[in-house]
């Protein structure tokens, strides 16, 4: 008496090997990418940030008839110039609610028109991963610029 096996002969197997080996290879380089699409939306956010403590200090620097000196936000004490943050890690950074651990500056002054520029301390290219902001400068309201090159961070 025959007993029908059944099972994968040797060949569908290593068929199947080739084929999942093929896929890995396409999908490997979409993984390995990870960490700079990590460090861009993490740069993204510290932008968005900026611009909404911008806004925030501002409004509050209105409604209390501040145009230099200190507005008090979420118990930080956030120095102005022309009402807005001064282009600092005291002013703009401590505004925004950035982690001095997680972000470096470079640049920045508490004077008009003062520019700071905003990176991850662990970018591996701090040039072109960073944005700036740009301090009020009596006729001009601040600036926040976008990223010098996303694709370097």
């Amino acid at each position: 008496m025959y007993r029908k096996q059944s099972g994968f002969t040797l060949i569908e197997l290593v068929m199947v090997i080739v084929i999942l080996g093929i896929l890995a290879a396409t999908a490997l380089p979409r993984f390995v990418d990870l960490q700079s699409d990590a460090q861009q939306a993490k740069l993204e956010g510290a932008r968005g940030a900026v611009k909404g403590a911008v806004a925030i200090t501002h409004s509050a620097a209105l409604a209390r008839g501040i145009t230099d000196g200190t507005v008090s936000a979420e118990g930080a004490s956030i120095p102005m110039v022309d009402g807005y943050p001064q282009a600092n890690p005291a002013g703009i950074i401590a505004a925004a609610g950035l982690d001095a651990n997680d972000y470096g500056n470079s640049g920045g002054a508490a004077t008009a028109g003062a520019t700071i520029g905003i990176f991850p301390s662990d970018a591996d290219d701090t040039a072109n991963c960073r944005f700036s902001y740009t301090a009020a400068d009596g006729a001009t309201v601040p600036s926040v610029a976008t990223i010098v090159d996303p694709d370097l961070c």
